[in-house]
């Protein structure tokens, strides 16, 4: 399976490398922060609402749902653009980005735009709760249950050798742009790994997927909410568990990474005006089985992001409900 496209962008997760690139140079393919003047909300009229769309399904599942909301409920008229993390915050400081509907933790981008520049507000949480860590197939789990004990990792590196990580098991990471630890933690850990990209959120999926049915060895950096865990229940490995400050130096981490509480973020600039569109964003509130399921709409049954909204907001009338503002 080829990667699937969100755009004209492949779909990768994480902050974008190309963080310190010009912002009008910046997103990866579709809208552009630059293609549009800035978004507004003011005087109980509803505007323009530029949605950054951060490239993982589950948050195009948040973005679709918002974004049919926005349009349908409040008479809004939305623009998405698909940009990577960093980007999509740059765009809060020129009125280009109104808001980014998951944020994974990421205290550099808080202190950055949040605390220093004060170009960004938090929003409150999404409802949906975060895991990322490394994951096994359920084949290698039952056949190897101390597999799942980071410990014991390195008496089963032979098997994950490939040609990419030479006379060392390989780890299969994401994409380069994703925030991650593993680098650290692989050395830190005295694991005999090599981390190796794999490019995007479908190239882990295609190798989960390879893997159970052929019954190949795979290690991997994944994360849930996920629809795929809905018909393939990966293993995670345990890693040394997560304390608070564990993971405060990225080269010396050594820790499992830490529980998300996944948040919104918008501009001030559009938390400030206070229109309804804001105020829709701010009650966006959805649970992680929510989420899984306009996902897997998207990415598994290939409905378009609209159609698979639609369909979840006509059989959640309540739950819509309760994020419209007060008239």
């Amino acid at each position: 399976m080829a990667p699937r496209m969100i755009g004209t962008c492949s779909v990768v997760r994480w902050t974008c490398i190309a963080a310190a690139a010009a912002l009008a140079l910046a997103g990866c393919g579709g809208a552009k922060v630059g293609d549009t003047g800035g978004a507004t909300s003011s005087g109980g009229s509803c505007g323009n609402v530029n949605i950054a769309v951060n490239p993982w399904v589950g948050y195009e599942a948040n973005a679709a749902v918002v974004g049919y909301v926005l349009q349908n409920k409040v008479n809004c008229k939305v623009t998405k653009k698909d940009l990577k993390e960093e980007v999509s915050w740059q765009g809060f400081g020129t009125g280009e980005v109104d808001a980014v509907l998951e944020n994974w933790g990421h205290p550099d981008l808080t202190k950055k735009y949040i605390e220093d520049q004060k170009t960004g507000v938090d929003a409150g949480s999404t409802g949906v709760k975060g895991v990322i860590g490394w994951f096994v197939p359920p084949w290698m789990a039952q056949q190897y249950p101390d597999i799942t004990d980071w410990h014991n990792l390195n008496k089963y590196a032979p098997m994950f050798k490939t040609s990419e990580s030479g006379d060392k098991g390989q780890l299969l990471d994401g994409d380069p742009s994703y925030v991650t630890n593993d680098e650290a933690l692989v050395k830190n850990l005295n694991l005999n790994f090599k981390v190796v990209q794999g490019g995007s959120e479908t190239a882990l999926i295609q190798a989960f997927k390879q893997a159970e049915e052929k019954k190949t060895p795979l290690i991997a950096y994944f994360y849930t909410p996920q629809w795929l865990f809905s018909e393939l229940k990966l293993v995670q490995v345990h890693l040394p568990p997560y304390t608070e400050g564990c993971d405060a130096n990225p080269e010396k981490v050594a820790c499992d990474y830490p529980p998300y509480d996944l948040n919104k973020v918008v501009s001030k600039r559009f938390a400030d005006a206070n229109g309804p569109a804001y105020k829709l964003i701010k009650n966006f509130r959805w649970t992680n089985e929510d989420q899984n399921q306009v996902a897997r709409s998207i990415a598994e049954d290939k409905m378009p992001p609209d159609a698979a909204a639609k369909k979840w907001v006509d059989a959640n009338p309540d739950k819509v409900n309760a994020w419209l503002p007060a008239p």
